[in-house]
């Protein structure tokens, strides 16, 4: 069984997020190699050259130079069809979800999604993924020949460098598909942050709705104090108190980070499924009955609005 791991890869730089992919390679146990693939991309490539890798394979052009699926997904077909590889693993990420499906199409390959474990008997591959928000898990087997899959990043910890240096090998840019030439990139609008994204990030600090306008107020110096992401329930971004971007759960971002403020969110399903599988939960609401504390490792029944300034006090003395 042969890999091949996508990276995904933002202003040159290979993403924490293609990590949880070449941990699920590791995990299934069998050889695998990384596709890089844009334009400028000698950085990433060395980057992912030290995670042990039988080849970094690199397809740089400058016809790559935007992030269109529609021109990726011609390069990986030809990849994994001319290095016979039996797995094609991407990061459940927006990038990954996006590209995923046009090359299972063109590979007549079966696609697993969004999974969050792999078993691996006799080389044959079982996959675990979610349903029903997080609440029950089904077992799925990819019949075809070759198998795509989408990684969940929260459910996969980022792999660490094994050291070495793994052989770097150009790939050829195969000629653009036509649907590439219907497709128009105008431009690439991201929120920019000295935060770290919520999907890398260490901690999270989230408010819910009963922030209101005081969402900014109360929730950035907390973060700021322990460099945080801030993260959001989709009560409070629907409420305009919180940009979209930031929202956490079942429609949102999946995240596990080491710890997880939960901050006047109640704990709808739809959120919880989006952070309960963060290490440790800290849960702050005034109403002892809120679901959040069903599954908080620490939770304090108190008003937000004392709580919170109380506790970046302590933090500050230590």
């Amino acid at each position: 069984m042969n890999i091949l791991v996508i990276a995904e890869l933002h202003d040159g730089s290979l993403r924490k997020s293609t990590h949880s992919a070449i941990t699920f390679a590791r995990q299934v146990g069998a050889p695998f190699s990384i596709l890089v693939i844009g334009s400028g991309t000698q950085n990433a490539a060395t980057d992912a050259a030290a995670f042990g890798a039988q080849k970094i394979l690199v397809a740089d052009d400058a016809s790559l130079k935007d992030p269109l699926a529609e021109r990726y997904a011609p390069v990986v077909a030809q990849v994994a069809k001319a290095g016979g590889f039996d797995v094609v693993a991407v990061t459940a990420s927006s990038y990954g979800k996006d590209l995923a499906p046009r090359v299972a199409a063109k590979l007549g390959a079966g696609y697993a999604t969004d999974i969050s474990g792999v078993k691996n008997e006799g080389g044959k591959l079982t996959f675990k993924r979610p349903t029903y928000a997080g609440n029950a898990f089904g077992y799925a087997e990819v019949q075809t020949p070759v198998k795509l899959v989408s990684v969940r990043q929260s459910e996969f910890a980022a792999a660490e460098p094994s050291g070495g240096a793994s052989p770097v090998e150009k790939v050829a840019i195969p000629a653009a598909d036509p649907a590439a030439s219907r497709v128009e990139f105008i431009s690439l609008e991201a929120a920019k942050s000295e935060r770290p994204d919520l999907g890398e990030a260490r901690v999270i600090v989230s408010g819910g709705r009963a922030l209101k306008e005081r969402f900014a107020e109360v929730l950035d110096p907390l973060a700021n104090l322990l460099g945080a992401a801030v993260g959001a329930s989709r009560a409070a971004c629907d409420a305009g108190y919180a940009p979209p971007e930031l929202q956490v759960g079942q429609t949102g971002r999946v995240v596990a980070p080491q710890l997880y403020f939960a901050i006047g969110i109640s704990g709808a399903i739809q959120h919880l499924a989006g952070m309960k599988s963060s290490k440790n939960i800290v849960a702050i609401n005034k109403d002892p009955e809120a679901p959040i504390f069903q599954v908080a490792d620490y939770g304090l029944v108190q008003d937000l609005f004392t709580a919170v300034p109380e506790l970046i006090t302590e933090l500050k003395k230590g």
